[in-house]
């Protein structure tokens, strides 16, 4: 997302053509399946009173604090090769390390605030038998916290809770759909563009959030329960709430877990902003925007900047920190970080991330995403191709805070290029531009599932071309055809 204020003629130059899309959606039948709707929310005790040379006994207390459930499944890993052997109050497989414990008849149902108890006998190696350290029940981790709310009064868990089994390939292989969200302007919003998405799928609906363009830049929001509706759905442009009007763009959002609020995360000119909500499908009840950096841009940035843009603030958290990371259209990307307990405050340490002495191969639009079931951080970032068009790169670090390594990073190798995306419907884009990842969780850790990926992202009309901020951008849907899984 450039910065609103001033572009040059060296980025309409940059951008006068256009990009590839990602998923396959002329049947619109090919698109990662969504999360449950329950709001989650679960706390455990482990504990093995009863332990000898070989062998343990242990009960489990789990307590349901989100949405009632009928039907559940809580999965662990054991860390010294322990091994179930007989369970009661419940049904135990186990493969390799890890653990699943399903209901039986009479205990399937767990209300809200309420708890169901069961036990086991195991064997281990000798005295060694340390507790699990981390549960996960009905797919969502325990940890003393609740997560969205939801407005329905009965739901039904299907999800196992199993890790996902797979990884990410080494090169990636996408369909992508024809255009499925346009402008829809209205009386006060003469709207030519709609770029920039923030997308989460919860309670049943896609919540897509992104950026518009009339002579200024604004955000809307719109939701629907398919793909298939999106094209049809109304849009809502976030003016009208407590966001307010003025220069905003380039959202992201996300259910910031231990505060039981949804954030969206913006660009507001000279800072990065931020609005908080209790119901996301209540577009009119954000808050007004607050700064992230009290002393505004830091002074790192302003070092390396040159006549660069600070644009696309992205937040992710780990389970002791949040990180904040920017990029600057002139081939760095940024991070700062802040403890999780002081979020969205303190946030500090501004670092250079990555960089790269060609700004078109690491220009603006970074996405971090944890890989669900492994210790994998995921990168992806927007760069200007040789051909003038917009494309993604990728990399995978064993932490945030990296050391990132290339995985699908080159123009003949992408993560996302006009040369690795089918268009069964017709290519109506040569540019695959900023967008975002259909994630498995709505949460701060930004979790994804290396199963069938899905990305959200802008495109346009492959002769377009003039102002950046006036390029007719729509946004479609690319699907992954080359699942490890």
């Amino acid at each position: 997302m450039f910065f609103a204020r001033s572009f040059t003629p060296r980025r309409a130059l940059l951008t006068a053509v256009a990009a590839v899309p990602l998923i396959a959606v002329s049947t619109l039948a090919a698109v990662a399946v969504p999360p449950a709707a329950a709001a989650p929310g679960c706390s455990v005790t482990y504990s093995a009173p009863s332990q000898w040379d070989g062998g343990f006994t242990a009960n489990v207390s789990v307590t349901n604090l989100g949405d009632a459930v009928n039907g559940w499944s809580l999965t662990w890993s054991f860390s010294a090769g322990q091994q179930v052997k007989q369970a009661w109050n419940a049904e135990a497989t186990q493969s390799g390390t890890e653990v699943t414990v399903r209901n039986v008849s009479y205990n399937a149902a767990i209300p809200t605030g309420g708890r169901v108890e069961f036990g086991f006998n195991g064997s281990s190696t000798g005295t060694t038998n340390p507790n699990p350290t981390a549960f996960t029940l009905n797919g969502t981790l325990c940890t003393g916290d609740v997560g969205p709310t939801t407005t329905t009064t009965t739901t039904t868990t299907t999800t196992t809770g199993n890790p996902p089994v797979g990884n990410l390939p080494s090169s990636f292989r996408w369909n992508s759909s024809g255009v499925l969200i346009s402008p829809k302007p209205d009386a006060t919003h003469a709207n030519v563009a709609v770029k920039d998405p923030s997308v989460v799928y919860h309670n049943g609906k896609y919540h897509v959030f992104a950026s518009t363009y009339t002579n200024g830049y604004n955000l809307m929001y719109t939701s629907f329960s398919d793909w298939s509706q999106a094209s049809a759905a109304p849009h809502y442009y976030l003016d009208r709430s407590g966001i307010g009007g003025g220069y905003r763009a380039a959202p992201q959002v996300f259910y910031f877990a231990p505060q039981r609020l949804w954030y969206l995360v913006y660009q507001t000119g000279d800072n990065a902003s931020y609005s908080t909500n209790t119901d996301i499908a209540n577009p009119a009840s954000w808050s007004t925007p607050k700064n992230f950096y009290a002393g505004g841009m830091p002074q790192i940035i302003r070092d390396n900047i040159g006549n660069g843009y600070w644009v696309d603030f992205w937040t992710v958290c780990d389970t002791a920190k949040c990180y904040l990371f920017s990029s600057d259209d002139n081939g760095h990307l940024y991070r700062s970080e802040t403890n999780l307990a002081q979020f969205p405050n303190g946030f500090t340490n501004t670092v250079i991330a990555m960089q790269d002495s060609n700004r078109n191969r690491l220009f603006e639009a970074a996405n971090v995403y944890k890989i669900a079931g492994k210790n994998q951080w995921f990168l992806v970032h927007e760069a200007i191709g040789s051909d003038g068009r917009r494309w993604f790169r990728s990399w995978t670090a064993p932490s945030i805070t990296g050391p990132w390594t290339g995985l699908a990073e080159s123009e003949s190798n992408p993560f996302a290029r006009a040369n690795n995306v089918t268009f069964p419907g017709g290519q109506w884009t040569r540019d695959i531009s900023h967008g975002e990842m259909v994630r498995t969780n709505v949460d701060q850790t930004m979790e994804i599932s290396p199963c069938k990926l899905s990305y959200l992202y802008q495109g346009m009309d492959p002769n377009a071309g003039g102002d950046y901020n006036r390029l007719p951008w729509r946004l479609g849907l690319l699907t992954q055809t080359n699942s490890t899984c």
